[in-house]
């Protein structure tokens, strides 16, 4: 009995990691803890479990339990809609939400509403699902935020940011992945003292509002410790913040200006009092926190605004990720770099990761830690598995897994929505489809 005992708590304890609920996983740091995974692919590349037609979108999708949540979206094509967007500028269409078995990829429900759309890149929504227990969060690119049941779908409650706070959609729509935290739903609304908002997760009242910013930015919120405590950091494009996450009372501020508002990588604590940041073209910020949450100091700051003439990282929209004091990302020309995390002394780069021919504006990958090894999923639609270390790239095996079907502005091919590592698996969209491929080591 003990022996039974013991092994339904370990199941218990490991569960959490095998579903991948949230942007950025389950713990909210981008690493995913399963075991029994491969070591390398085999011979054809990973082994497609199913395949799903889906609209257009960036909206990872997110796991949990049997299900998988994914956001897209449908262009109203009609001669009444065409019309419409020449008279107000507005592309009609209609957001959805999409839930479907993790097993075999049937959609078990919908739900989709009309979004006439404003902003650049529209091909559909950017932010992914965010599932706990028995609801689903979304927020569209237009700032609607939904809470509904896992069920069923039925809509429990709303909030449009653009009607409540008076907020104006920014240049590439909402971008910023509520957060949950406790009993609060966390997020970046935009407007004069509501550029972050806290909801009561279950019933969608407002708890408290903090900041103004012209535009909200792109990076999710996130919560970070440091000396005992949770301190919540939004960086939004005029300041780097940090707030009591119960309250919303803001503890400091560092001004930090970012051209065209490109706040998009997740600040991330390097050890335990200094905070990473880094962006396309003012590059990368380190902070060093103070135990009596005074305003930090600035150890180093990129000084020169430029994607072309670089010093440090300059991330566009991976998180840099961390190992052994060294940070590891691409830049704004898809040069992947490794760089001293306290010092923002350089030590290699190399386009090897994304397979560029050479420099390549908005060259994009996203980087998932396993092990003593890393998932690289790049907009050309490979998955690699590699090693990153102070000695350089060693890759392991890649594999082309999805074709990249996107476009950006100069009509490059490319998928830029971050996979969902889970079950043994990934979870993979483009603009046609969403695919889940098995990553289980074979006994």
């Amino acid at each position: 009995m003990r022996l039974i005992c013991l092994l339904l708590i370990a199941s218990s304890l490991a569960s959490p990691a095998d579903d991948w609920p949230q942007w950025f996983g389950p713990r909210h740091d981008g690493v995913w803890r399963e075991t029994g995974i491969l070591d390398k692919f085999p011979e054809g590349g990973p082994k497609v479990l199913w395949r799903t037609p889906i609209r257009r979108g960036y909206a990872g999708p997110a796991v949990a339990g049997k299900r998988v949540y994914l956001m897209d979206r449908e262009v109203d094509r009609s001669a009444n809609a065409k019309r419409e967007s020449a008279r107000t500028g507005a592309q009609a269409g209609k957001e959805r939400l999409l839930c479907l078995e993790a097993a075999s990829g049937k959609i078990v429900w919908e739900k989709s509403y009309d979004c006439a759309y404003t902003m650049s890149y529209p091909a559909g929504p950017r932010v992914t699902p965010l599932v706990e227990g028995e609801r689903v969060y979304t927020l569209g690119a237009e700032g609607l935020l939904v809470c509904r049941a896992t069920k069923d779908g039925r809509e429990l409650w709303q909030h449009d940011f653009k009607e409540r706070f008076q907020a104006r959609t920014q240049t590439w729509g909402f971008a910023a992945s509520p957060l949950i935290h406790g009993d609060l739903l966390i997020c970046l609304a935009a407007g004069d003292g509501t550029t972050a908002v806290a909801f009561h997760k279950e019933t969608g009242k407002e708890v408290w509002r903090a900041l103004s910013a012209g535009q909200p930015g792109y990076c999710p919120p996130r919560i970070v410790k440091h000396a005992g405590r949770d301190l919540l950091i939004i960086w939004h494009p005029e300041s780097v913040n940090a707030l009591d996450p119960a309250t919303g009372k803001r503890f400091w501020t560092i001004p930090w200006k970012i051209r065209f508002g490109l706040t998009i990588p997740m600040p991330q604590m390097i050890d335990e009092e200094h905070l990473f940041l880094s962006s396309f073209y003012n590059g990368s910020l380190l902070l060093r926190l103070k135990k009596n949450n005074g305003t930090p100091d600035i150890v180093y700051r990129t000084n020169k605004a430029s994607e072309r003439q670089t010093t440090h990282l300059h991330g566009i929209m991976n998180t840099m990720v961390l190992r052994d004091g060294h940070l590891f990302g691409a830049c704004s020309y898809g040069q992947f770099r490794c760089m001293e995390a306290l010092t923002g002394k350089r030590v290699w780069e190399s386009l090897k990761p994304i397979a560029l021919d050479g420099p390549t504006r908005w060259g994009t990958v996203f980087v998932t830690p396993h092990e003593d090894r890393y998932f690289l999923f790049t907009e050309k639609g490979d998955l690699a598995i590699a090693r990153l270390s102070v000695n350089g790239y060693e890759e392991i095996d890649r594999a082309h897994v999805i074709e990249p079907n996107g476009a950006d502005l100069r009509q490059r091919r490319i998928v830029w929505s971050h996979p969902a590592y889970a079950h043994k698996c990934v979870f993979i969209r483009n603009d046609t489809e969403v695919i889940c491929l098995s990553l289980a080591k074979e006994n």
